[in-house]
């Protein structure tokens, strides 16, 4: 079975975000969208990564970052993850941006398992 298919997102802490935000943007060139954050398209049709600066922090040991990694189907891999021992949180959020689940690794870092949209 195929596991991460790519990286969906990769979300972050800031003391001021909109301050940080503003950086990336004048510095970097980031086009910074009103939600504070931005997308950038795949090569392959329909899809995007996420780029964002927030205030909250992820994870069981608030670590100040996220890594959403893009997978084929969030359900059966959680499963193969608790099978395999990992420490998988139980639920499973799904909505109109998809299919999510979560995994953390034996360092503490709440990992974000994103199955896309069928339309993406």
């Amino acid at each position: 079975m195929k596991r991460v298919t790519g990286i969906g997102g990769i979300f972050f802490q800031a003391r001021d975000p909109v301050a940080l935000r503003g950086w990336y943007q004048r510095h970097l060139g980031i086009d910074v969208l009103a939600w504070g954050g931005a997308a950038f398209p795949w090569s392959d049709p329909g899809g995007s990564t996420i780029w964002s600066v927030g205030a909250e922090t992820f994870g069981p040991n608030k670590v100040p970052f996220m890594i959403n990694y893009r997978v084929d189907d969030v359900r059966t891999l959680v499963k193969v993850l608790k099978d395999e021992g990992c420490d998988v949180l139980d639920k499973v959020d799904e909505s109109e941006y998809g299919v999510f689940g979560w995994v953390v690794d034996p360092e503490g870092n709440k990992v974000e398992l994103w199955q896309p949209p069928r339309e993406q």
